[in-house]
């Protein structure tokens, strides 16, 4: 077992990244994805990670109308220290609610594997510097799903970048 990061240099499990390859462009179905997100949650982190083939992680962001904590797995990529997210919910014409949660309230919660860190979002839009890379990045990722969700919506898809606080 190696102690390098999730989401570093080394690719999720084999058969994960095969299966996760197959299906590309199209996300797996909700079930499957509450189910990775279930157990990633129960497991403390012990299993998920890399379980769908691409590196994940829990964002846990503060509910801007409840004022609840609210828990969402999602694909990363990592730019130096920072972490990229891309809100792209699936292509669909609204931002999921994650992202609009963070834009009230940029105080967010990590969980990488069993790691948890506390850092601050900001939003990356495609007119920003850098987008492109990032965006080029996420892509990689997630075997260009982000390309086919953003083909799906007028809405320009903007990237997180989480800085986690020292």
């Amino acid at each position: 077992m190696t102690d390098r990061p999730a989401g570093a240099d080394r690719p999720p499990p084999l058969i994960p990244r095969l299966l996760n390859k197959l299906t590309s462009p199209r996300s797996a179905p909700p079930p499957v994805l509450r189910l990775h997100q279930w157990i990633y949650v129960r497991s403390d982190g012990r299993i998920g990670p890399g379980m769908i083939g691409a590196w994940t992680l829990l964002l846990h962001t503060i509910g801007r109308r409840t004022g609840q904590r609210r828990t969402t797995a999602l694909v990363f990529a990592r730019d130096g220290e920072r972490i990229i997210l891309a809100a792209s919910n699936d292509g669909k014409d609204q931002p999921p609610a994650w992202f609009l949660n963070l834009s009230a309230n940029p105080k967010v919660e990590l969980q990488i594997g069993r790691q948890h860190h506390a850092g601050t979002a900001a939003t990356i839009k495609p007119s920003d510097p850098g987008y492109q890379r990032l965006w080029e990045a996420m892509n990689r990722t997630n075997n260009r799903r982000y390309d086919t969700y953003q083909s799906k919506t007028s809405r320009p898809i903007p990237l997180v970048s989480i800085t986690p606080e020292a």
